[in-house]
């Protein structure tokens, strides 16, 4: 009885730890990104329009780092997917993500947040049409709610504070980067899954350094690879802004550790704890933009909130129930 109170105390404190890690570096990068993407810098009040830079940024940083895990914790077994095979899973990771940090110039973070949540929507449009997947009312229902909350806060009428903050304000342009961005980290999941399927014996180490090795490439290519590209007037500005430097390297840095309690979540409690964490936090990020940033949501947007994430929050409530019944299934066999 004492061992078993032990192992389950030790379970306790290992989920907390992961949720309090995942919670802290994520909900401070959403506040290091909205403020990179908003903050005026220096005596002449200028913006930091060069945004695709902190996709390069992150890359990099990501890239040392997960060099670093594997030669500190190195696996020893042969079978991993060659370098090479991230190709493609880097050109779509590459160009989504661009674009999901490019909308915070058209649309708010909290948006953005809301709009990226809704994953499940081009995922079940694509099963439907594409594959002919047949889906149940429930899974029906939860994308109803999703794509009702996300329409309805993009209709809401936004504060004029909010706009004035936005470096240039055009909601269907930042709605539809938020889509690509989904559509595009589809596709990346997609070749991820094969990849791993493929080349069993892959660590989430492994994938890291081959997506964030192709990322850093192609993101060199598109900000340095011309002499007028804007990677240089990016480097200019942080000479320029120290302030603005030091944001983007905790942005990058906040990334890898979040990464990194992501990695160690799904390897102790699976992906559905995973999930269910990483949703919570974003409800929460969108509380601490609203409170922290001075990004006021009218009673209609906070409706539309808790509209998507009872979408979301249903979603994991049936995904829940289908483990049960699989390892029910298990343990009767």
């Amino acid at each position: 009885m004492m061992e078993s109170h032990g192992v389950g105390l030790r379970r306790v404190l290992e989920l907390t730890f992961c949720v309090a890690g995942i919670w802290t570096a994520y909900i401070y990068q959403g506040v290091l990104q909205e403020t990179v993407s908003t903050k005026r810098f220096g005596p002449e009040k200028e913006r930091f329009e060069h945004l695709a830079f902190l996709n390069l940024a992150q890359s990099a940083v990501c890239l040392i780092w997960s060099f670093m895990m594997i030669k500190l914790w190195p696996s020893g077994s042969t079978g991993h997917a060659p370098w090479w095979s991230y190709w493609s899973a880097g050109i779509t990771n590459t160009i989504g993500p661009a674009m999901g940090i490019e909308a915070l110039k058209y649309i708010s973070y909290p948006a953005q947040v809301l709009a990226k949540s809704s994953k499940m929507i081009p995922v079940m449009l694509m099963g439907t049409l594409v594959y002919g997947i047949r889906y149940s009312f429930p899974e029906y229902l939860c994308t109803i709610l999703v794509a009702g909350g996300v329409s309805a806060f993009a209709l809401a009428k936004t504060s004029s504070k909010t706009i004035s903050k936005l470096a240039h304000p055009n909601a269907p342009l930042g709605y539809g980067l938020c889509f690509l961005n989904l559509a595009f980290d589809g596709f990346t999941n997609a070749t991820q899954d094969s990849i791993s399927a493929r080349y069993p014996k892959t660590s989430a180490w492994d994938i890291m350094l081959g997506m964030n090795l192709w990322g850093t490439i192609y993101n060199l290519v598109f900000m340095f690879g011309w002499p007028q590209a804007s990677g240089y007037q990016a480097i200019q500005f942080c000479k320029l802004h120290p302030e603005a430097a030091y944001d983007i390297l905790y942005y990058c840095l906040c990334g890898a550790v979040g990464q990194n309690f992501i990695f160690f979540t799904i390897s102790r409690f699976g992906s559905l704890t995973n999930t269910t964490i990483t949703t919570t936090r974003k409800f929460v990020s969108i509380v601490v933009s609203s409170l922290l940033s001075g990004n006021p949501l009218s009673r209609k947007q906070w409706g539309s909130v808790f509209m998507v994430f009872s979408g979301l929050s249903y979603q994991i409530y049936l995904k829940w129930k289908k483990l049960q019944k699989m390892q029910k299934k298990r343990k009767t066999t």
